[in-house]
């Protein structure tokens, strides 16, 4: 599947000022989630207390946070997130949309 294919089987639940995120949850236990962070922005940020997440970069660069530590990101990355652990993505370039998966367990809630 590529990626206009998943956009239209996923289901978009983010669409405002900061980025698109489209979600695929027919897995029965993991959401994929593809996330298109505008230029200059940032996503608010989080944590999952027992729920680990992993973060596929497609194209773009950026900056990731994880805890305290911040660190370069661009597509080929792949980058694991520890449950339990802020974490939180920047686009800090000018020009072009920063477009990454993430991978983490389903939970109730997500998406409204």
């Amino acid at each position: 599947m590529d990626i206009q294919e998943y956009k239209q089987s996923a289901k978009l639940i983010r669409d405002n000022e900061l980025y698109k995120v489209y979600d695929l949850s027919s897995l029965n236990h993991l959401t994929l989630s593809l996330t298109e962070l505008y230029p200059q922005k940032a996503t608010t940020g989080h944590f999952h207390s027992d729920a680990d997440e992993v973060y596929f970069f497609i194209d773009g660069e950026g900056i990731m946070e994880i805890g305290e530590k911040k660190f370069s990101a661009k597509g080929g990355d792949v980058v694991l997130v520890p449950a339990g652990d802020f974490h939180k993505v920047y686009n800090n370039n000018g020009e072009k949309t920063f477009s990454f998966w993430t991978v983490f367990e389903k939970y109730s809630g997500r998406g409204k």
